[in-house]
């Protein structure tokens, strides 16, 4: 639970103070970074508080919109299941790239329409979910990658008793 609230309020922080252009493209890539660490290291039930947390907190302070919630819970999610799952860091890295930043920008289009009024096609919204979320898993991937040998691989043998 501790870890937990600390990625949300690097999430947060993150989320709130670092976003740049890409084409047309917003990306802001520090919630996809944290929804892969968090599935690695947490698992999907975690990941999945995490993200609608982050969301929470950040559509609260006016930094975000309703248009997070889909697209961070279901990469977070499937993020945490594939590695549940699969065991590999590259299972949980494709898990957030498809989840936020495909399934997300389809999910995330109705709930503009609905909440938001927004009208355009769903095409508008998958560049930047997409780019959001490749920019922040190849870090959260290369971030996971490091730390392996050190943090993470000793403390999932301790979980599963070897």
């Amino acid at each position: 639970m501790t870890l937990t609230a600390m990625l949300v309020a690097l999430a947060v922080i993150g989320g709130s103070a670092f976003s740049f252009t890409i084409g047309v493209a917003k990306v802001a890539p520090v919630q996809h970074l944290i929804d892969v660490v968090t599935g690695v290291l947490l698992g999907p039930w975690w990941a999945l508080a995490q993200a609608f947390l982050t969301s929470l907190i950040r559509n609260i302070m006016g930094t975000g919109t309703v248009l997070a919630f889909p697209g961070s819970m279901i990469g977070a999610f499937l993020s945490g299941w594939l590695f549940q799952r699969t065991g590999k860091l590259l299972a949980a890295a494709l898990g957030e790239l498809v989840g936020s930043g495909i399934l997300g920008a389809f999910v995330a289009y109705p709930v503009a329409a609905w909440l938001m009024g927004t009208t355009g096609a769903v095409w508008l919204f998958l560049p930047s979910f997409f780019m959001s979320a490749l920019v922040g898993v190849i870090v959260g991937y290369a971030l996971l990658k490091a730390m392996w040998p050190t943090v993470i691989a000793p403390r999932l043998r301790k979980l599963q008793g070897k």
